[in-house]
């Protein structure tokens, strides 16, 4: 049995018991882990990001991670993805007014897309969420598995 933390997480061998801590640092790392992801997507998709996409990347991660525990076992695949990129358009187009519109950041703009709402959301990366779910949803996934079971 390792005696450190280092020795536990390179060994593979880190495993967190139940209560509220334990929960708070498994969220905590997942809206990291989601957080980086979000912006590393955006890096190479747009080339720039914004501090506050951590931010929202994070709860998408971890909002997809919840509808996965709880209806990951009762609904197909493609329904939980359709909630999914439901969840992360209703989240982005929240961020998206608070940010762009009411404190007018101009961290994104969707007004050159089609089918957009006030220019914060748009069915093209509605659509794009869509199998990104599935990519979030296999990962949330994994990392149960490997890191909290």
């Amino acid at each position: 049995m390792p005696h450190n933390i280092i020795s536990l997480v390179f060994e593979g061998e880190f495993r967190l018991r139940k209560g509220w801590t334990a929960e708070f640092i498994k969220y905590f790392i997942l809206f990291g882990i989601g957080g980086i992801a979000y912006v590393v997507i955006e890096l190479l998709w747009r080339g720039y990001s914004h501090w506050s996409m951590f931010v929202l990347g994070g709860l998408c991660f971890l909002l997809i991670g919840r509808l996965n525990e709880h209806f990951g076992t009762r609904l197909p695949l493609p329904a939980l993805m359709l909630l999914g990129s439901a969840a992360v358009t209703l989240l982005e187009f929240a961020a998206g007014y608070l940010l762009n519109i009411r404190l007018g950041l101009h961290v994104w703009s969707y007004y050159g897309e089609p089918y957009n709402l006030m220019g914060q959301v748009c069915l093209k990366y509605t659509l794009m969420w869509f199998f990104m779910s599935g990519v979030c949803i296999a990962a949330d996934n994994f990392l149960r598995r490997a890191l909290f079971a």
